[in-house]
């Protein structure tokens, strides 16, 4: 009997549907593991809606702007920072313990932490939930992803991972409806009724003990490394001590840093740029303050669900490039697209009619995403994969931690110069206008992470058409 991970095999290239190769129980694992990334998304998005309203709300009245954009950074970040951590710890406990049983926890832990956020009453207490929020998110896409890469045959793996991550726009707009639909209520208590939505994913721990298995690659795995002397599962000793596994690793989290600072640094903070225009455009309108307001929600969640949509395209659209030409080239593309977009995006928006823009960014800023979610568990054994996988993908979290900071000192220090360089007599509108466009420059810039992916390319393996990995020594076990 032939085995998909004999050496030589190509699975991506035999002539059959990958879904027919599935059985019911392959449909229960992906549906299950696709439900949890996809509400793990969906917490993710709520938060960034929710955030500049639930600051605004916890901190004294009367906290100047610059302040609660610096506070909402600093949320974003501890949020951010939670998440690469939580990546780190669960997904060696994935390795270690089971994809399973590990997931139904990282699940259970950010959808009660987001129901939590929304009684907070100090920022502190809201700080605190998010930081735990995140440790229970940031484990969730290297646990979904290896056991999926783990539960599937060779042939349906790609194109499930694929699918997998372009589902995740699913999350984000269900997210942006459920602001449109809030977009009436009182700011200072709407966010509370987004952040109790985001509990509800709890439900899902209740599935995911009771049915779900362990992959049998992973029994394999954990069966071999006793009989070889224990050689250890989700060790990152053994992940970076390890010269095959350490490359992948350092190269593959690089190649991550890129795509997640270019989103979590600068595309989600496209909101920054279209609520001014939208405000300004509803002021010319002579509405009412409470109308400016429901407004500048209402657009603000468009935004995210047009940013989304285009996000979905852009998955699939990578996925299909990822098996005609391979991972490497759709990559490359991926990267130059992204940038490209981001640059579009930041000079030329400027009215509602503007809004595909945010489109076209989304389907080129996200498509790399689902390049992560089919390439990083190509790159390690069943022993590591969970490990590797969320290494690579969380770690350059650390750095996306700083993003807000950065683009926010970036913008500051651009402002300061375009302001001084009105002169005493300028209006507050002209200078509302120069840090406007200090804005745009300093995203520009910073989208220039994007060069980072390109220049680490050269340097990984393709994996189109390969077995997944595996440790010769365990192989012969």
């Amino acid at each position: 009997m032939v085995r998909g991970n004999v050496a030589g095999f190509m699975p991506e290239n035999i002539n059959v549907p990958w879904w027919k190769t599935l059985n019911r129980y392959h449909w229960f694992v992906f549906i299950v593991a696709t439900a949890a990334w996809v509400l793990d998304c969906l917490d993710q998005q709520l938060f960034v809606l929710a955030r500049d309203n639930a600051v605004k709300a916890l901190l004294p009245p009367g906290t100047s702007k610059d302040d609660l954009r610096w506070y909402g950074g600093l949320a974003q970040a501890i949020f951010v920072a939670g998440w690469a951590v939580g990546g780190l710890i669960f997904g060696a406990l994935g390795d270690r313990i089971g994809r399973a049983r590990t997931l139904a926890v990282t699940v259970l832990i950010y959808s009660l932490c987001t129901g939590l956020s929304a009684l907070s009453r100090t920022f502190t207490e809201f700080a605190f939930y998010r930081l735990v929020t995140g440790l229970g998110v940031g484990g969730v896409f290297g646990l979904s992803v290896a056991l999926v890469a783990d539960a599937l045959p060779d042939l349906a793996r790609p194109k499930a991972l694929g699918l997998l991550q372009s589902l995740s726009a699913v999350g984000n707009v269900t997210a942006g409806l459920c602001a449109m639909s809030l977009s009436g209520m009182n700011p200072a208590e709407s966010w509370k009724y987004l952040f109790w939505i985001g509990a509800t994913p709890a439900l899902l721990c209740i599935f995911i003990m009771m049915r779900l298995k362990e992959p049998q690659k992973w029994l394999e795995a954990r069966a071999a490394s006793k009989a070889v002397g224990g050689r250890a599962m989700g060790s990152y000793g053994s992940l970076l001590g390890e010269r095959r596994w350490r490359s992948s690793a350092l190269l593959g989290m690089l190649l991550c840093v890129s795509g997640v600072v270019g989103l979590w640094g600068v595309g989600f903070f496209s909101g920054a740029l279209v609520t001014p225009a939208i405000e300004t455009a509803l002021k010319a309108q002579n509405l009412s303050p409470a109308q400016i307001s429901e407004g500048k929600q209402w657009w603000t969640a468009a935004n995210l669900i047009v940013q989304n949509i285009g996000a979905f395209f852009g998955m699939l659209m990578f996925s299909k490039l990822a098996q005609g030409i391979g991972r490497k080239k759709a990559f490359a593309i991926g990267f130059v697209c992204a940038f490209a977009s981001t640059i579009l995006f930041y000079r030329c928006f400027h009215t509602r009619a503007d809004i595909w823009m945010s489109a076209v960014m989304g389907f080129c800023q996200f498509s790399l995403f689902a390049g992560f979610a089919i390439y990083l568990p190509e790159l390690f054994p069943t022993r590591l994969r969970s490990t590797g996988t969320s290494f690579c993908y969380n770690v350059g979290r650390f750095i996306a931690a700083t993003g807000p900071f950065t683009l926010g000192v970036l913008q500051k220090n651009l402002a300061d110069k375009a302001v001084m360089a009105l002169g005493a007599g300028a209006t507050d509108i002209a200078k509302d206008a120069a840090k406007l466009d200090a804005f745009r420059d300093a995203a520009c810039w910073l989208a220039g992470i994007y060069v980072l992916g390109l220049i680490v390319l050269p340097f990984l393996p393709e994996t189109k058409g390969r077995p997944l990995p595996e440790d010769e020594e365990l192989k012969k076990a």
